[in-house]
């Protein structure tokens, strides 16, 4: 590897908006780094998210002409 070519690399904390803080790494300069969402409050991993059911190209085109499978 060469030498005096590659950022700064190292640990930060990482504070979300819903006032969970963990530690990174990173090459951002500064102590803190201020996210949005986070594994705590993302939709997707507390099990809020909403599925919404919605058909691929062919059962849109069918249901147009009046096809049923």
């Amino acid at each position: 590897m060469k030498q005096g070519i590659h950022p700064d690399y190292h640990e930060v904390v990482a504070e979300c908006a819903c006032g969970a803080k963990f530690v990174t790494g990173s090459t951002k300069k500064g102590d803190v780094i201020k996210v949005d969402v986070c594994s705590q409050c993302h939709p997707f991993y507390t099990g809020k998210q909403k599925h919404v059911e919605s058909g691929g190209r062919i059962d849109k085109f069918n249901q147009r002409r009046g096809k049923k499978n």
